[in-house]
């Protein structure tokens, strides 16, 4: 928000002290960030500064570690799996949500939204729980589950504030001229929602690609994802590697946040075409 050209010299001050404030406490929140990300390049393998030289055999023990690539491998199909579930199931839970005459809305709503407000050793000692009345610890379809109930309300919530600014006159539209209700779907709702359906897909794929709490409880040593691996190298064995695929996976929360504000963007000139 820009200063207004008529305001008083006190209000332009405070204007310009407020903004170094802001920027200062942005700093602090992101300084543990800037310091590990160029220890990822130290020629040795020790957490020191300064460093002696640059190298980037730690990223080549990354991508060429057998023990590294099984976990990344582990959390890409993980991660991948409850993209595909959270989606579909968030999207029609949004889209239910989403009608004038839907009975209990909150409280559903409430549900949905829970295991984002609940502590998550909580909800992992619950599922641990449960999973072992089930026999499904210890394994892939046990984990992708879990990941997708964390993962749902995040799809909830991103679709149904796209879902705010829909026309729902479109989907009579699309029915008075003959269509049933999946291909108005496909064909009219869908593509006006489509960027947050992916902005949410986005952050479910965060939030499983990053968790670490819940793997703990319930994966074996053959599901062992990469926050897993990183969190045990720091426990039994430091290595230099950890910094550097901290450094790839800050990248790429980068790129998901800077995809999710495009698409962002996009929904709203979207919406605002329609009006």
């Amino acid at each position: 928000m820009a200063i207004a050209p008529y305001a008083s010299p006190v209000e332009r001050a405070w204007y310009w002290i407020f903004r170094a404030l802001c920027g200062l406490v942005l700093l602090f929140l992101i300084a543990p960030i800037l310091v590990i990300m160029p220890l990822s390049f130290n020629s040795e393998p020790y957490f020191s500064y300064p460093m002696p030289g640059l190298s980037l055999r730690w990223y080549e023990e990354f991508f060429t570690s057998e023990r590294w690539q099984t976990a990344l491998r582990n959390s890409v199909i993980v991660a991948v799996a409850t993209t595909a579930l959270s989606t579909a199931l968030g999207t029609l839970a949004a889209l239910g949500l989403s009608r004038p005459n839907f009975p209990g809305r909150a409280t559903v709503m409430a549900l949905l939204i829970s295991p984002m407000v609940v502590p998550i050793v909580i909800t992992a000692v619950g599922i641990y729980f449960f999973y072992a009345m089930i026999g499904l610890s210890n394994s892939f379809p046990g984990l992708i589950l879990a990941h997708t109930a964390l993962a749902t309300p995040f799809v909830v919530i991103t679709v149904t504030a796209t879902l705010i600014g829909f026309d729902q006159t479109l989907i009579r539209a699309g029915a008075s001229l003959g269509a049933n209700p999946p291909r108005v779907f496909f064909k009219v709702m869908l593509p006006l929602i489509l960027p947050g359906v992916i902005s949410g897909a986005l952050f479910a794929f965060v939030t499983s690609f990053d968790e670490v709490v819940v793997v703990l409880f319930l994966a074996s040593p053959e599901q062992r994802t990469l926050p897993k691996q990183m969190f045990t190298g720091i426990r039994e064995m430091i290595s230099p590697t950890i910094t550097a695929a901290a450094t790839l996976l800050i990248l790429f929360s980068v790129f998901a946040l800077t995809t999710v504000k495009l698409l962002r963007r996009r929904a709203e000139r979207l919406r605002g075409i329609r009006s």
